[in-house]
């Protein structure tokens, strides 16, 4: 079984917690949920239960192709 305190570097990490990715990002966490309210339906999108998550590369590709958020 894997060592629970193992350290998993941030740009490594296949799915963010929405702290993280608005660290990560420089996007605050309201935008994010935002975000995601504006777009249900997005790729960058995890669902675990009650909890979203963000697709670390996907979300990347997402803001490649965007704009404006």
């Amino acid at each position: 079984m894997a060592d629970k305190n193992a350290y998993i570097p941030i740009w490594e990490k296949y799915s963010l917690s929405m702290e993280e990715a608005a660290a990560y990002y420089g996007i605050g966490v309201k935008k994010l949920y935002g975000l995601i309210r504006s777009n249900p339906n997005a790729d960058f999108i995890l669902e675990i239960g009650a909890h979203c998550r963000i697709k670390r590369v996907m979300f990347e590709k997402y803001l490649d192709e965007t704009t404006a958020i």
